[in-house]
């Protein structure tokens, strides 16, 4: 991968994928046939892998060349009450142990709710939790990156502000940009031009710096929102997402990274994207 060059891939397995030999080994073979070298492993119900599949899937990701990231459970909330907090926190941590094993790198993961209260006053809280966990991680010698995810609607812990302000004042994360969620979340059709996406990332470099612009990890799909936000995603066609104008402000952004389509057509979607992001880049 170049210094302005992105991979790209599913969030989840590609829906495309043989029945046999199936699972997350499969996926990643089916993945590599397709073209797509990157897969988010899709742990988002429940973290439910033995470690020797893990290292099966290690192999399979190493074989195929497929870089490896997880989507955690649904159910984490950096938020949640004193007395739900360690469940919610089990599930992250489990996530990022077995995930590692599996030869993941990042760990993708919810944020939570505000809960009605102002964002100032949830992230202290959020920052600690989250801090807490990151030390325990290398305390272990885990070395993967945890990325709270931009979410798509206004009430949900998740702002392109509330994850930048996580990143930088945690080493060892970094967010993971939905751009679909930040198109849906103010719930009037912004964050949807050329220069909108360029504030974007620029918001990125100005806060966490240059070097974070080359290690990208972009969420992308179509979208259905109304005036609270995200309902649910759609493929490119269906939805109103200006993905190309947000492929050219990542080029001329010289960033990089990994591009995961979430797309109903997640598979078509991704392979489309990359053939655009490769005409952008003159290939």
């Amino acid at each position: 991968m170049t210094k302005t060059d992105f991979i790209f891939g599913t969030v989840g397995s590609p829906i495309s994928t043989p029945r046999k030999p199936g699972g997350s080994a499969g996926a990643i073979a089916h993945s590599a046939d397709l073209g797509l070298d990157t897969l988010e492993l899709g742990w988002v119900h429940s973290v439910r892998v033995k470690e020797s599949t893990c290292e099966k899937i290690n192999a399979a990701a190493a074989k195929h060349q497929v870089s490896l990231s997880v989507h955690a459970p649904y159910f984490i909330n950096l938020n949640a009450k004193d007395d739900e907090w360690p469940k919610s926190r089990q599930r992250l941590m489990d996530a990022a142990h077995y995930g590692n094993i599996a030869g993941a790198t990042d760990i993708i993961f919810h944020p939570g709710s505000y809960f009605g209260s102002p964002p100032e006053d949830v992230l202290p809280l959020a920052l600690e939790r989250l801090s807490d966990c990151v030390d325990e991680l290398r305390a272990a010698g885990n070395t993967v990156t945890l990325r709270p995810e931009t979410m798509g609607k206004s009430a949900m812990l998740g702002s392109l502000e509330d994850t930048l302000q996580l990143a930088k004042e945690i080493p060892g994360v970094s967010p993971c940009i939905d751009i679909a969620h930040l198109h849906a979340r103010p719930g009037d059709g912004s964050v949807n031009s050329y220069e909108e996406f360029d504030a974007v990332l620029k918001s990125v470099r100005a806060i966490l710096g240059e070097k974070k612009l080359r290690e990208l990890h972009i969420h992308i799909s179509g979208i259905d929102y109304g005036p609270k936000g995200e309902k649910k995603h759609l493929s490119f066609k269906d939805g109103d997402l200006r993905y190309h104008d947000f492929l050219k402000a990542l080029a001329d952004n010289n960033c990089a990274g990994r591009l995961l389509c979430e797309s109903p057509i997640m598979e078509e979607d991704a392979l489309m994207i990359k053939r655009v992001w490769h005409e952008i880049q003159g290939k």
